[in-house]
């Protein structure tokens, strides 16, 4: 059977791949950003994973307001990246994980989830970013397949945190039934607290960013009882993304070993940081 070799949490700010692309990831604003993942991929490239989960949300890139799933599942051979307004990123494809992207799709139905099944879909600074964070920027192609699973949190009604919670559960039901010997990593995106529009625009939570970080390895029931509208509150309207960390949460054991977290604010008007997880 597949095997679980851990969870990951990041932001996915877009002007993070900004930086990469224009070489400031060394300099004085962007350092001590980019200093916190330097653990995550020594991490990565020590656990050798075959195959990324990613679970992110679309910006309004290849999905928008007028077809807008609640989730969304890739079972396409390739993914590329997608333009965002200022050209397509230069940076390999992705390879799908198709065998397993499938065997998840019949799973999550049959766990009474239905996700949009795509095909042939773009994938945007949702999954470029935290794929370039933990396993560094390839010349040619990325060390893993990957499987994305797209959640809204761009317009309500999104999904609940607890359905999150239980998506990871199917997940993780998935990933220990399929065949062969794969080694699976989940990364769980977006967050920290920032809201970008509106009378809250530039809110951020330190406070809670911190206690998230913090506590979602020792007590996910504390994320996993807040409302929807809690996390707006707590986290502001775009901060509400942190539901999809608890996909990745959801998929682990009850008990996990919190091998590092960081956080640097702000980050672009926005707490950013991340966590690595392994199951006890």
């Amino acid at each position: 059977m597949a095997h679980l070799v851990g969870g990951l949490g990041t932001s996915h700010i877009p002007s993070i791949g900004v930086a990469l692309d224009r070489g400031q990831d060394t300099g004085d604003e962007w350092k001590p950003f980019f200093d916190g993942y330097d653990f995550p991929k020594s991490w990565v490239a020590e656990q050798k994973p075959d195959i990324a989960v990613v679970i992110f949300n679309d910006h309004g890139n290849v999905m928008f307001l007028d077809r807008l799933p609640t989730f969304a599942l890739g079972v396409a051979e390739r993914y590329e990246p997608v333009d965002e307004g200022w050209g397509p990123r230069d940076i390999p494809d992705f390879e799908g994980a198709e065998d397993f992207s499938w065997f998840l799709a019949d799973k999550m139905v049959e766990r009474h989830f239905d996700p949009m099944i795509a095909r042939e879909i773009e994938v945007d600074h949702g999954l470029q970013v935290p794929m370039e964070l933990f396993f560094g920027r390839p010349i040619e192609a990325w060390p893993v397949r990957v499987v994305p699973i797209w959640v809204n949190t761009l317009q309500y009604p999104i999904p609940t945190p607890q359905r999150c919670w239980e998506l990871g559960k199917v997940l993780r039901e998935a990933i220990d039934t399929f065949p062969g010997d794969d080694r699976v990593v989940v990364m769980g995106t977006g967050g920290l607290s920032h809201q970008l529009q509106g009378a809250r625009a530039g809110f951020i939570n330190r406070d809670a960013d911190r206690e998230w970080l913090e506590t979602i390895g020792s007590n996910p029931e504390r994320w996993t009882s807040m409302s929807r509208e809690d996390y707006v509150e707590v986290f502001g309207s775009e901060g509400a993304e942190l539901i999809m960390w608890l996909v990745m949460r959801g998929c682990m054991n009850s008990k996990v070993s919190l091998k590092h977290k960081h956080y640097v604010v702000p980050t672009s008007m926005t707490g950013a940081g991340c966590v690595v997880l392994e199951n006890c």
